[in-house]
């Protein structure tokens, strides 16, 4: 059966669909003038966890082989997804970090993996990464164009003082060693990151952000002796829960020159075992709460530290390896994408997603590396969505959320829409701010409020579409057989599945005249792109 079938035969149902059930107009205004805020050509990331297969959950156990220190590392699935994104970033890091030692000549004692230890840090003991499988992971970053954060033990020499609270300065004996043997072998190294979750309060441990700072300039100190006049990797931290009177602190402890990223995490969706999760992700309240974080973090880099910048380091919607009825399904994505479109907005240059593999949450199954549903939400986010974010007005229901940004490849600029609601579809006409008259424009509002008194028009993206002839290209996704839950996604009605050489398969749009409404139905989600769009930020 020819694809070009499968994509009339979609459309003749969704005519079906359309007449069938109730819909909603909506007009989606772009504002194409001027760029709100930027990305990075790498802002989207995935983690590699430490986690050894002993970590578990509410009764289950999903990390199984997925740690840095087991992973099979030549797997032909996992070399074949990270070089689809090309590039894909990938940060080394997570819970368990803060416990690594780094099997270097010097370091006096045996080189030994995780294990159980009771009333321990996490309920682990320290473990170790030998040099040579810090090289086979390198081999795996190198073969397939990578872009590595590595994130090193910060509490090393540090005693604790009470129960959470961690004193006294770092010793970076052992991470200098490691870092002077990385730089000796030429790992392109993109950033090093200090430390994972001891901001503020921490979890599990936690340090003063005086001390933070100080030990900060030490490894900026570091990182200028053993880079010397090459490329110098990033700063990167303190890659734990924002508090902001501890970040402000941080920046102004260790000031310009230092710390080129403040990287945060998020688990907003709660416990892996809460049953409410799947309705927090089809709220749109809810899920426009940490958009008050983002503001936040934003603002205090712009007054206590301009020379940095916002990363998510780590977010995985619900914490504890996260659900296993959830996170690897289709509905998850509408959490994923939405965390995307708004981080991007507060100048977000970087968001790390847990996991690349291991845990529920794992943009790859855990057992076979075959790609859950965020995968390819990642992935088409990379390949379609550009570093420009722009603004929009829009109509109607809160339920359908519209994030744009400046086109990838083809210029222009790409819409993305999420259809949260369950039973009601949404008819959108996207509009240039350029065509839109003071009359049309009467009680326009910003940031998804309700728009008045506009009157209800087609697609209409400046005079380059004016004479009916443009396309735009669509990729419409959606859970198979409709179900929110299921594994398999489908773009334009086609299972995204694996070829029979396992390589990712092709991502194709339906090509549509760019006159033409475009149709989201209920919990489905589209990239439209329009290649023709007259944005003159996304021309310069």
């Amino acid at each position: 059966m020819s694809l070009w079938f499968i994509f009339l035969f979609s459309l003749l149902c969704l005519a079906a669909r359309i007449r069938s059930e109730d819909y909603s107009d909506v007009t989606v205004i772009v504002r194409g003038s001027e760029t709100i805020a930027s990305t990075s050509d790498e802002f989207i990331c995935a983690t590699m966890d430490w986690w050894p297969p002993e970590k578990c959950n509410y009764d289950q156990c999903p990390w199984g082989m997925a740690s840095v220190l087991n992973l099979d590392l030549t797997n032909p699935l996992l070399a074949k997804a990270i070089q689809a994104f090309s590039p894909l970033r990938i940060r080394v890091g997570g819970s368990l970090q803060d416990q690594v030692l780094y099997g270097t000549p010097n370091l006096g004692s045996p080189c030994d993996p995780f294990t159980k230890v009771s009333g321990s840090l996490f309920g682990f003991s320290q473990g170790c990464i030998t040099l040579e499988r810090w090289d086979a992971i390198n081999d795996l970053f190198l073969n397939t164009g990578a872009v590595v954060t590595f994130g090193l033990n910060a509490l090393q020499g540090r005693r604790q003082i009470s129960r959470s609270v961690w004193g006294g300065p770092w010793d970076s004996s052992n991470a200098r060693e490691f870092m002077e043997y990385t730089v000796s072998m030429n790992y392109p190294i993109d950033s090093w990151e200090f430390g994972n979750e001891l901001s503020g309060s921490g979890i599990g441990a936690s340090v003063g952000a005086e001390q933070y700072g100080k030990d900060l300039v030490e490894l900026q100190t570091i990182i200028n002796e053993l880079y010397g006049d090459s490329r110098k990797p990033l700063v990167v931290a303190p890659g734990g829960f924002y508090d902001q009177k501890w970040f402000a602190q941080l920046l102004k402890v260790s000031g310009p020159n230092v710390l080129s990223a403040m990287t945060h995490h998020i688990y907003n969706l709660g416990a892996g075992n809460d049953p409410q999760v799947p309705n927090r992700i089809l709220n749109p309240q809810y899920l426009s709460r940490t958009s008050d974080t983002f503001r936040s973090l934003q603002l205090t880099i712009q007054r206590h530290g301009p020379w940095s910048s916002p990363w998510v380091g780590e977010a995985g919607g619900t914490y504890n390896s996260g659900s296993r009825l959830v996170s690897n399904t289709f509905l998850n994505s509408f959490w994923y994408l939405d965390q995307l479109g708004q981080s991007a907005k507060y100048d977000t240059k970087v968001y790390c997603r847990q996991s690349l593999i291991g845990g529920n949450y794992g943009l790859l199954d855990t057992d076979t590396f075959v790609p859950n549903p965020d995968y390819y939400s990642a992935l088409l986010w990379h390949r379609l969505m550009g570093t420009g974010v722009l603004s929009t007005d829009i109509s109607g229901s809160p339920y359908l959320r519209a994030y744009v940004h400046c086109g990838k490849q083809k210029g222009g600029v790409t819409l993305l829409l999420l259809n949260l609601h369950r039973s009601m579809g949404f008819m959108v006409s996207v509009r240039n701010d350029l065509n839109v008259n003071l009359e049309e424009g009467q009680g326009i509002r910003r940031d998804n409020v309700f728009v008045h008194g506009l009157k209800r028009t087609v697609s209409w993206v400046g005079s380059k579409a004016s004479d009916g002839y443009s396309k735009r290209e669509e990729y419409h996704l959606s859970g198979k057989d409709g179900d929110p839950f299921a594994r398999t996604m489908l773009l334009n009605g086609v299972p995204l599945e694996l070829t029979e050489d396992g390589d990712i398969p092709p991502l194709y749009p339906v090509e549509v005249s760019v006159n033409s409404p475009i149709y989201v139905a209920p919990l489905t989600i589209a990239f439209v792109v329009f290649p023709d769009f007259e944005a003159e930020a996304c021309g310069r």
